[in-house]
């Protein structure tokens, strides 16, 4: 599609084959027509919320003409999620609030999964699906996407430097919210509450990074060397496809297969069972990391 199109991708690194073979190449051809529309970035991920919420709303139903239905619309709002993104950087409107209501309406797609999901199944399990599907949404889910993300945005951070990066730190997030007021900026203040929140899940689950990055800011405060740059890559690349496995596309094929097949508790199940598998692999793999190179770091400034 030309380099257009490669400018609106995150990296090579960072992008699952699923995406660049299927949602990619979708999201560039929405970016253009919405921005040749004039639509803003932001409404692209609006008009996502309402398909993926409308697509949780059918998997209540056991009907499988319902359910194919409510599988297409969950592509189509992922389309729509990759759109927002490669329209912000063709027309250079990458905000923070964008960012947030990004990641919010995942969220939300999969709040109206679970619920129908749970709906769906209560006569038969009672309260117990309600408890399976807590703990597989508000447990499993939330940190296996916290984490995924982040470690996405800490490989984007050293491969591409900050500017290319959407790495934050709820020190500085919290920095921006005292700024805003709640009169004049309700909204964004709103979600910032929330943003900072998450920010700093993402910090307390990773306690060797943080140390590791304090002391890269430490020596390092204008430009990271080259050579730790590298040295980190290496070792976070190949985490790269598990962070990918705990974000969108094997959840939607696992979640899919299982409302299909008339069992939608076994998501729930593999997310419980697998998914935190890969989690825990993928935190200790990448702490392991960050306390080999702060051990080193020393040789990094010669």
């Amino acid at each position: 599609m030309g380099n257009e199109f490669v400018s609106t991708l995150k990296s090579a690194d960072t992008e699952e084959w699923i995406d660049i073979l299927f949602y990619r190449p979708a999201g560039y051809r929405w970016a253009l027509l919405f921005r040749r529309l004039g639509v803003h970035p932001n409404m692209v991920t609006v008009f996502s919320i309402i398909l993926g919420v409308a697509s949780g709303v059918l998997f209540y139903y056991k009907d499988i003409c319902l359910n194919v239905l409510g599988i297409l619309l969950l592509v189509w709002a992922n389309m729509y999620d990759s759109a927002d993104g490669q329209l912000a950087r063709l027309t250079g409107q990458k905000t923070l609030l964008g960012r947030i209501l990004d990641g919010f309406a995942g969220d939300l797609w999969f709040l109206a999964i679970y619920v129908a999901v749970c709906l769906r199944l209560q006569p038969e399990w009672g309260i117990g699906i309600w408890v399976l599907g807590a703990f597989s949404g508000l447990v499993c889910h939330a940190k296996q996407c916290q984490l995924a993300d982040y470690y996405r945005n800490i490989h984007l951070f050293f491969l591409k430097g900050k500017e290319n990066s959407e790495l934050d730190t709820s020190r500085r997030l919290r920095e921006s919210y005292r700024t805003l007021g709640w009169k004049r900026d309700c909204l964004q203040k709103l979600f910032l509450f929330f943003y900072i929140r998450y920010t700093r899940s993402q910090e307390q689950m990773t306690p060797a990074f943080q140390r590791f990055i304090s002391e890269v800011g430490r020596r390092f405060p204008e430009t990271v060397p080259q050579s730790l740059r590298d040295d980190f890559r290496r070792g976070s690349r190949p985490l790269m496809k598990y962070a990918n496995a705990l974000t969108f596309n094997v959840r939607a094929i696992v979640l899919s297969v299982s409302v299909l097949a008339g069992i939608p508790w076994a998501y729930f199940v593999f997310e419980a069972t697998v998914l935190n598998v890969l989690f825990f692999y993928m935190r200790f793999r990448h702490e392991k990391h960050c306390n080999c190179l702060n051990r080193n770091i020393d040789r990094y400034e010669e």
